[in-house]
């Protein structure tokens, strides 16, 4: 169980540095963008999308690295109170994981699949003169990134499961 959450561990980490590199890359995108706009008043239409494709990007690929890091959003009323205990919280995140974000994860990939797949077969493109083609690229993001956040849920789930079987022998 330890060597499967560790590898998907250190998929997720590699995911996240990949979107360290995107992070720094729309920055002098939107920079360059922003000066030949008001510097030289010329704009892309391209250029723009391309901000808003990487930053897509950025979002759905780095969620399973920030899940990793436990740098997602929660509700930390119950789990951060003086009650609760790192066996109590392996738990939650134990049936967290198991009922609500593997179904939520199954369910994106399952419906974002025909959306992607009908994209990808009319060659969906920007409908803006000037825009990017290829659409269904930005659009296959969304259940990769899912099958990444589930991995790492997976992880997640093991090394829970892990602690809470340590405890108990």
């Amino acid at each position: 169980m330890t060597k499967l959450s560790q590898r998907i561990n250190i998929c997720s980490e590699w995911s996240g540095k990949f979107v360290s590199w995107l992070v720094l890359v729309l920055v002098l995108l939107v920079s360059y963008d922003v000066s030949m706009r008001y510097l030289f008043s010329s704009g892309s239409i391209a250029l723009q999308e391309m901000e808003w494709h990487i930053f897509a990007v950025i979002f759905l690929m780095g969620a399973a690295y920030t899940f990793k890091h436990d740098d997602h959003v929660r509700l930390d009323l119950l789990y951060q109170s003086r009650f609760m205990n790192d066996y109590r919280r392996a738990w939650i995140n134990l049936i967290g994981g198991i009922f609500m974000l593997l179904p939520f994860c199954v369910l994106i990939i399952y419906c974002a699949w025909p959306f992607v797949s009908l994209s990808f077969t009319s060659m969906e493109g920007s409908p803006d003169p000037g825009g990017l083609p290829y659409r269904w690229l930005l659009k296959a993001v969304i259940p990769a990134g899912f099958v990444l956040l589930a991995l790492q849920g997976l992880g997640d789930i093991l090394k829970n499961l892990g602690h809470i079987l340590g405890d108990k022998a």
